[in-house]
């Protein structure tokens, strides 16, 4: 899931990198992090105040160290969401979480997933232009999310409206700017704990088949979420649960208008899609970077990182180390190995992981089973202005019917 998304927080200026600032770089930036992981795998950013680590071997350290590399952050939502805790509490958190969240629960959307694909594609069918994003990788998690929670129908829009405000970036990095952005979360955010308040008032009261009723009920140890917490996890699960993959279809998309062979091979052999999918998280990365912070003194790679430094690991440089990744710069369907860290790694790997994945596998099977999918060349994407995903704004393409 996308971490860091409320006001305050300490990460909200990581990208762009100073190297990183055209449109260009910021839609294709991995030689930059090529470079950079093979010159200065551990550096410090002057401009940002922060700790860069781009090494496979280092993020995955920084990941499953919770001791060292804390995940407490400053601003409204410290010790209150489950993305702001260290053990203990994270461990029972989680606990509390899994019980409503199961694998189990996850698969038997697998055929509501496929109808609601179908749905946003026909109510597309007649537009001479489809966009990727705003018609099918936007909707499709933000309507099965917030079916979960048990948000009323009517109030999808307003919910994907906020969801993208609290994962937007800066439009630059003047002070105006981030106080721009900063006041706009705050409203975001102000807005959907009020709204969660009322339903989880409402669902105390009456229970339903959703997942916010089963998060009041859910219990390890005897012990219950707190308000705030069911409050931050709502939160949570509604941006993460569909930010990341609205990116992760695109990407899927933007990779297959690229490359023509590709998607031909996968059209043919519809079981490589989740070959596909595994290898875009790998090489089109929805999460570029998480952020933690230094518990104490470390040394990284014989450099010291002090007690309370923030430290901004490049899942998106790690994803391409060519110390774990045979031919890292190729998109290879058939990589034996694939254990890249879109996902995260350790304590904090994405709950909503196999959602996510089975929103992927199911909306790019029914695509490429239906059409095939055409870009122009003409049309120039615009990258999303993120401290941390990696996507598009718009996706513009032409579906040619397969059947």
């Amino acid at each position: 899931m996308a971490k860091s998304i409320q006001s305050g927080n300490r990460y909200a200026n990581w990208i762009p990198m100073k190297e990183i600032s055209s449109n260009e770089d910021q839609l294709f930036p991995f030689p930059i992090y090529n470079r950079l992981r093979k010159t200065s795998p551990v550096r410090y950013d002057q401009d940002r105040k922060c700790w860069d680590i781009f090494a496979y071997e280092d993020v995955q350290y920084v990941l499953k160290t919770p001791k060292l590399f804390s995940s407490k952050r400053g601003g409204d939502m410290e010790g209150k969401s489950i993305l702001t805790m260290d053990p203990p509490r994270h461990t029972k958190m989680r606990a509390i979480v899994n019980k409503a969240f199961t694998p189990k629960t996850v698969k038997q959307l697998e055929a509501h997933i496929e109808e609601v694909t179908a749905f946003l594609l026909d109510e597309a069918k007649d537009k001479e232009t489809f966009d990727m994003v705003e018609d099918l990788a936007g909707p499709l998690p933000v309507i099965i999310i917030a079916e979960l929670l048990g948000v009323p129908t009517e109030d999808r829009r307003i919910f994907k409206h906020y969801s993208d405000i609290l994962v937007s970036g800066a439009k630059d990095s003047s002070d105006e700017a981030i106080k721009q952005m900063n006041k706009q979360r705050e409203e975001g955010s102000e807005f959907l704990r009020g709204y969660f308040k009322t339903i989880i008032e409402e669902r105390k009261k009456d229970p339903k088949e959703d997942l916010i009723s089963l998060l009041i009920q859910a219990e390890v140890e005897g012990e219950r979420l707190t308000e705030d917490e069911l409050l931050g996890f709502c939160t949570i699960l509604l941006v993460a649960g569909n930010e990341t993959t609205t990116n992760l279809i695109a990407n899927a998309v933007r990779y297959l208008t690229e490359d023509p062979k590709t998607q031909e091979t996968v059209r043919g052999d519809l079981s490589l899609v989740p070959h596909l999918v595994e290898e875009t998280l790998r090489y089109y990365p929805p999460v570029q970077a998480i952020g933690r912070i230094a518990a104490q003194d470390t040394d990284i790679k014989g450099v010291t990182i002090p007690k309370g430094s923030t430290i901004i690991s490049w899942v998106a440089s790690a994803n391409r180390d060519e110390t774990k990744f045979d031919d890292p710069e190729a998109f290879r369907l058939d990589r034996k190995s694939n254990p890249h860290m879109s996902f995260g790694f350790g304590i904090h790997f994405c709950l909503g992981a196999p959602l996510a994945r089975l929103e992927a596998n199911t909306a790019l099977s029914y695509l490429l089973r239906h059409a095939s999918i055409v870009r122009e060349p003409s049309e120039k994407l615009e990258v999303i202005q993120s401290p941390f995903v990696f996507g598009v704004r718009r996706l513009p393409v032409r579906l040619l019917s397969q059947s």
